[in-house]
């Protein structure tokens, strides 16, 4: 089945990104929950935290400065080094 992912950062022309496969399991797996300012985000993601902290996954969490605007850069490659899978959280 394909699938296509829209990117809301208002691009232009449409990239096209290959999905990265899914882990295997959670057992031993970082996962980074992106927290990105927003109300009750953080709701969201402690009750996802509990989640896969059940499921064996080691959770790292990190916060946005602004909603407005896109992460910093410093913070998008900590995450990329830290963790093998990440959650974003948009909520209201």
């Amino acid at each position: 089945m394909s699938r296509i992912l829209l990117d809301p950062t208002s691009e232009r022309s449409l990239a096209t990104r290959e999905r990265l496969p899914r882990p295997a399991a959670l057992d031993g797996l970082t996962v980074g929950l992106l927290d990105i300012s927003k109300p009750r985000g953080d709701v969201f993601l402690d009750r996802l935290e509990a989640r896969l902290s059940q499921g064996g996954a080691v959770v790292r969490r990190y916060k946005k400065p602004t909603f407005a605007k896109p992460a910093p850069p410093d913070l998008r490659r900590e995450i990329a080094v830290e963790c093998g899978a990440v959650v974003e959280a948009l909520a209201d």
